[in-house]
């Protein structure tokens, strides 16, 4: 056992135990990385953006440091409003060593040390230091964004992108092979968000005008979905993903939906159950269509959006006014599924969720529609949102132990808006590596390391790699 006092992020950080050391740095630390899921820019990437200086780099769309700044009682202008660049890093720095024990405090440090070589604490006193220190090193050839994701040995980066995207800077890397690959993700949410018919029917011009077909039915609406979905597909993407309050089935949906749908198209308001039956079979629809041409589908549940009407109106949503939901998860889950697995076709599928007091349930979702016919079809996903940190984490890690097999996991992601987000991996390894070591020297689990190395590397890569096809 280690017994010394830790200094804080040094070579031990996060581990405990000397088994969970040598996992860490002789198996989990050197894998790379394929990042499934994130909403970075496709442009940034393509274009291989060059950051002016770390604010636009750390603080631009970071909705996770624009919460813990309001928290602090930092007014709106220094998150997303008007002040200087320079004025909105000083006010993160202020806020910095506020966020003891919230995961900001160790993603800050880990960014400032793996990127930049700063080891020192960032606050108000050192905050114009270390925003000098970064913009210098940032204004080098190798910390354009291909270059500060290859710092992190990034292989695979899968973007979130709508299928009205003309998936341009797409096909502008694909011309220009490097060591990074880029690939399209299907988010097709606002496709079957209709609560506001008049937003709906902007978007369905938007699809019309990029697929060049008109929509007037729901077939139509279908067949596009379709032809995006094989134009998506020609450029390497791998996976859906699905941003839902919960899943649902309805056997009267695909019945009515062509009434519903002729009904919102006619830009007349629908109740709550048609938007239900209308949104479930859009999603029956497409999950057949991700089954026949072999893509996973990702579905993050459980996220209550939008909270505040005021801030919302002045930022735009996806600016920190979102939280952890209570919506019923199993029932409607289990539904969805089985209808789609009575006919087989229920495609490879990561379900991730938002309110920790769902994990057992998600995590008992796997073994229900693992059909054997391959290793960890089903996955409940890596610790999402307010649950990717320490806590939310390990209680992941645990019940998928304890309800399926820790061993097939396809890991971390980062979820993330920014080119510096990337740490958020050796955080989870570490993670992982420790509650493995643990186990061992507690006598849980066997000490052989043949076995324990491997599972480790597939957990933190190979497992993705396979599972995504790449």
């Amino acid at each position: 056992m280690i017994n010394k006092r830790k200094r804080f992020l040094d070579d031990e950080f996060l581990l405990d135990t000397n088994t969970a050391v040598l996992l860490y740095k002789q198996y989990a630390s050197s894998m790379p990385i394929l990042d499934y899921h994130n909403h970075l820019s496709p442009k940034d990437i393509a274009q291989n953006r060059q950051f002016k200086n770390i604010t636009e780099a750390w603080l631009e769309g970071d909705h996770y440091k624009w919460r813990a700044m309001r928290i602090n009682g930092i007014p709106e202008k220094f998150c997303t409003g008007d002040a200087s660049l320079f004025e909105k890093f000083q006010a993160w720095a202020k806020t910095v060593p506020y966020t003891m024990r919230n995961p900001l405090y160790h993603w800050t440090h880990l960014e400032l040390k793996n990127y930049f070589g700063i080891e020192k604490p960032l606050n108000e006193a050192t905050a114009s230091e270390i925003y000098e220190a970064c913009n210098s090193q940032l204004q080098q050839d190798g910390f354009k964004a291909q270059s500060l994701l290859a710092k992190m040995n990034v292989q695979v980066i899968c973007t979130t992108d709508d299928p009205a995207d003309s998936l341009e800077y797409h096909q502008q890397l694909a011309k220009n092979p490097g060591g990074l690959k880029m690939f399209p993700s299907f988010r097709p949410d606002k496709s079957y968000t209709t609560d506001d018919p008049v937003v709906y029917n902007n978007y369905l011009d938007r699809l019309a005008e990029i697929s060049k077909t008109a929509i007037h039915s729901f077939d139509d609406l279908i067949n596009v979905l379709d032809n995006r979905i094989k134009f998506f597909n020609e450029l390497g993407c791998r996976s859906s993903d699905h941003g839902l309050e919960s899943l649902h089935f309805n056997e009267e949906a695909l019945s009515n939906a062509p009434l519903i749908f002729r009904k919102i198209t006619g830009r007349r308001k629908i109740s709550i159950e048609e938007q239900m039956q209308l949104k479930c079979a859009v999603l029956v629809h497409l999950s057949k269509m991700y089954h026949k041409i072999g893509w996973v589908q990702q579905f993050h549940l459980g996220a209550l959006r939008s909270n505040n009407t005021r801030m919302t109106g002045l930022t735009g949503i996806d600016t920190g006014f979102d939280s952890i939901g209570e919506f019923p998860q199993a029932r409607g889950m289990a539904k969805f599924f089985d209808h789609l697995d009575s006919t087989d076709q229920l495609t490879r599928t990561i379900i991730y969720n938002s309110n920790p007091m769902h994990n057992e349930s998600f995590a008992a979702m796997v073994g229900n529609f693992s059909d054997g016919s391959e290793p960890g079809k089903i996955q409940f996903g890596s610790g999402w949102w307010f649950l990717d940190q320490k806590d939310g984490i390990e209680k992941q890690l645990n019940a998928l132990s304890n309800m399926a097999l820790l061993s097939r996991f396809v890991g971390m992601v980062t979820d993330s808006r920014s080119f510096l987000s990337f740490s958020r991996h050796e955080y989870f390894r570490r993670i992982l590596c420790n509650l493995i070591g643990n186990d061992v020297e507690r006598g849980e689990l066997p000490d052989n390391m043949e076995e324990l190395g491997p599972m480790v590397q597939d957990i933190c890569y190979f497992n993705a790699k396979s599972y995504f096809r790449v």
